[in-house]
């Protein structure tokens, strides 16, 4: 049913369930929301509007003598209320300003600390995914050979930071071959992508099929070579695993356990979130709503970070469901918000 069917008393109920549960970890009763005084209307009136909810799916009832807790379908009702009303920064998010750089050349660093506060804000896991370099704008490359097949790609971005990769590549490439390349993908694409001057090159190898067959043709393997290893291959930077293990009253250890084995795989977790990458500044995913292995307890918050209009990556934090959501929004928001403020001022204040 349509959360529309849900009165105002009624997510006020919901609400207050939902923030009871996440502080307690107890299942709540009327008499409790009474007794709080959050809510005009008798211990009567709220135990009808709590067995309403649980029969809209909103909330369960553990036992038959038990209060009741939110289920993922409460929890998502009341996250979409967050999202919607726009949680304002609470106390653990203040100090992100003072303690994030707006400067640094090490990028790698920046999304490593982007990931340390992450963690340390929400007393969960942070995790931040590297840009993906095929997809990057560049203003500048170069290729340089380390093996008869194996050649480092430097990439300097609009943001002037430098981003590197070593791959292999299908034919043997001298460094003049390597040299010429560089000066042609600089000279007729800068400012495109890789995924761009792939599907460039594509179109213009019929083109110079008599005179420069051979060259464009190992330009072109040397791109996909590129796009290839990015697909199959990403960098996470994961904070705070060891928090999640605290947590054990949270999880089922096995769950736990598969859950914690996985993210050290980080190819599954970064194609996960890779799929849920888009221009909305906040999402969260609850339990089953992710579709990966044993995290029906686990909630994620996340969000993207880039330069101008260009999607980087994604960044946030993966803890249990009772994760005080009203301050892990804004909390990552922030920290996104932060992050593409820190590369953009580097990109103003530093020339090539």
């Amino acid at each position: 049913m349509a959360r529309s069917i849900l009165r105002e008393k009624d997510m006020k109920v919901l609400k207050l369930v939902v923030a009871s549960y996440v502080r307690g970890g107890r299942p709540v009763s009327s008499g409790s929301i009474h007794q709080a005084g959050s809510f005009e209307g008798s211990p009567a009136t709220i135990r009808n509007i709590m067995a309403k909810l649980e029969e809209l799916g909103y909330l369960s009832q553990p036992h038959t003598s038990a209060g009741r807790v939110p289920t993922d379908r409460g929890l998502r009702a009341y996250v979409s209320g967050l999202l919607a009303e726009k949680a304002r920064p609470q106390d653990p998010v203040q100090m992100i300003q003072e303690e994030f750089p707006t400067r640094t050349s090490d990028f790698d660093s920046l999304l490593l600390q982007a990931s340390r506060i992450l963690a340390d804000a929400s007393d969960n896991l942070g995790f931040v995914i590297s840009p993906n370099i095929s997809r990057v704008q560049f203003e500048y490359s170069r290729f340089i050979k380390i093996s008869d097949r194996r050649i480092l790609v430097i990439l300097v971005t609009p943001f002037h930071m430098v981003l590197t990769e070593t791959l292999e590549t299908r034919l043997a490439l001298s460094q003049i071959e390597l040299d010429r390349a560089s000066q042609y993908i600089n000279r007729n694409y800068r400012g495109r992508t890789f995924l761009n001057v792939r599907d460039s090159l594509l179109q213009e190898l019929p083109q110079h099929r008599a005179k420069y067959e051979d060259t464009v043709s190992k330009l072109l393997d040397l791109i996909k070579a590129s796009i290839n290893r990015e697909e199959g291959e990403h960098r996470i930077f994961l904070q705070g695993t060891s928090r999640l293990v605290n947590k054990t009253e949270l999880f089922e250890m096995s769950k736990l356990r598969s859950l914690l084995e996985n993210l050290e795989e980080k190819a599954d977790l970064v194609k996960l979130l890779s799929d849920f990458i888009s221009l909305d500044r906040v999402k969260v995913l609850i339990g089953t709503e992710t579709n990966f292995p044993n995290v029906q307890d686990c909630s994620l918050v996340l969000s993207h970070y880039g330069y101008s209009n260009q999607v980087l990556g994604s960044l946030g934090i993966i803890g249990p469901k009772r994760i005080p959501y009203e301050k892990i929004i804004p909390l990552v928001d922030r920290v996104a918000k932060r992050l593409s403020l820190a590369i953009t001022a580097f990109g103003r204040e530093v020339t090539l």
